[in-house]
């Protein structure tokens, strides 16, 4: 290890063992959150968040494509993730790297496996033996601004306020009027890492940078988990993650405040 590195974990430990955070954060704290949509004209909706320093841009592009065959009256949905250099000097350019797929896919199972998108209203034409038919194709396009951690929160929150400004470009493909993108209520994800025994939120890279596991809980208005993602090559203990739940269930109401906040509701 590195001597940087080996100093910084002992650092970072020795404030973990007395209850503090090099920010000066409690462990279950999130930085401010800043949500700013209608950022690119150009996309069907389109938001900026900033979780203290990290900051995260998402744009919703629409296409007409064809159903999957084992869902014939569903719309489809992609998502994809881009760690540019310009965010962080360990980010580096060409084909999506393992962090960009992983980010792309914690970000996709959360909003999938919630079922915000009523992918049901997305068709155009059902499929049949005569047709291959014809639905609404959402791509979600993350792209990293800054990266000073938690970039899995960030996204998410990013992706939902953009899916919430989203509107469907039916009049440019000449299939009606355009209409806003048909959503249910949205999850908040809440991601907390394990360092020294210490399960803290919204990670600092320094934070994440010598990380034993990571964990993020997406729940609902109601409290109710809808997607969990374990990372990183350490564990947790029982106890550890029913706290982790019960502190996403709370910071997910606040933060949910401020994406409705964002999104006008």
């Amino acid at each position: 290890m590195p001597i940087i590195a080996s100093l910084k974990r002992d650092y970072l430990s020795k404030l973990a063992e007395q209850g503090k955070r090099a920010d000066g954060r409690k462990f279950d704290e999130y930085r401010k959150i800043e949500i700013e949509t209608n950022i690119v004209s150009k996309a069907e909706g389109s938001a900026k968040v900033k979780i203290g320093n990290t900051q995260v841009l998402v744009g919703i592009k629409m296409d007409v494509g064809e159903p999957y065959p084992d869902a014939p009256n569903c719309g489809v949905m992609s998502t994809a993730a881009e760690l540019i250099p310009m965010a962080s000097p360990d980010f580096e350019a060409g084909p999506p790297q393992e962090d960009a797929v992983e980010l792309a896919r914690v970000v996709d199972r959360g909003i999938r496996e919630s079922q915000i998108i009523d992918v049901e209203k997305l068709c155009i034409e059902p499929m049949d033996k005569d047709n291959k038919g014809k639905v609404w194709v959402v791509f979600i396009d993350i792209h990293i601004l800054d990266y000073d951690g938690n970039l899995f929160d960030a996204a998410s929150l990013a992706a939902l306020a953009a899916l919430f400004t989203a509107k469907v470009p039916a009049k440019r493909f000449e299939v009606g009027e355009d209409y806003p993108l048909p959503l249910k209520e949205p999850p908040v994800s809440c991601t907390s890492v394990k360092f020294n025994g210490a399960v803290v939120f919204d990670p600092s890279l320094d934070e994440e940078e010598i990380a034993e596991a990571r964990l993020t809980v997406a729940t609902d208005k109601n409290g109710h988990i809808r997607a969990m993602q374990k990372g990183l090559s350490g564990s947790f203990t029982k106890e550890e993650i029913k706290k982790v739940i019960k502190a996403s269930i709370d910071n997910g109401k606040e933060i949910r405040k401020i994406l409705q906040k964002s999104i006008g509701k």
